[in-house]
């Protein structure tokens, strides 16, 4: 398998998350309303899952998306200088701050979250609120996944960046590998 093709793998898996994770956007304004009728309108008292399940949803929004805002190029980023720079130069900062920030801390992220998971797991952690959902470590389990989320599209960045650095500086000139990544991706989806 070429090098490309782990990258698009990445972008697709990335996608394919994004994707899913932006209907829980919805799904959380419904809660929402819904959770302010019961109160408000109806005087419903027991509410605490409804109101636990937009917390783990936002959390699976934020955790979930980290890739594939990456991928889009959707991050934060200080363009103070950065978006004067060539692509070769923006393709060498790029990739290493992949390999300096990113990587170190998406494993450190995954790394350091396994046991604090699979404890969670080992005795089926519930919510700490009477009536909580009883799946605490279903939400604990995004974090190792939004670890591994990150890493793969951290690769298919760096193999980007690759490219461009190999193809040289003059030859890349016409290449921006933030825009044509992006508007790829958009028109691909």
């Amino acid at each position: 398998m070429s090098f490309q093709k782990v990258a698009d793998l990445a972008d697709r898996a990335n996608q394919f998350v994004g994707s899913v994770v932006a209907w829980l956007t919805l799904a959380m304004v419904l809660t929402t309303v819904t959770i302010v009728l019961l109160r408000y309108v109806f005087q419903a008292g027991n509410i605490i899952m409804l109101q636990e399940s937009v917390i783990y949803m936002h959390s699976a929004c934020f955790l979930l998306a980290c890739g594939w805002a990456l991928g889009r190029e959707k991050h934060v980023r200080v363009d103070v200088f950065y978006r004067t720079w060539s692509p070769y130069r923006k393709a060498w900062i790029d990739a290493l701050g992949t390999l300096v920030f990113l990587f170190p801390v998406a494993f450190f992220i995954l790394l350091s979250s396994l046991e604090f998971v699979a404890q969670s797991w080992s005795v089926k952690e519930t919510s700490a609120q009477p009536g909580g959902i009883p799946a605490l470590y279903i939400l604990k389990s995004l974090i190792p996944a939004m670890a591994i989320l990150l890493i793969l599209q951290g690769v298919a960045e760096l193999i980007r960046n690759a490219n461009i650095l190999l193809q040289g500086e003059g030859e890349s000139q016409s290449i921006s590998p933030t825009h044509t990544q992006s508007t790829d991706r958009e028109e691909q989806a």
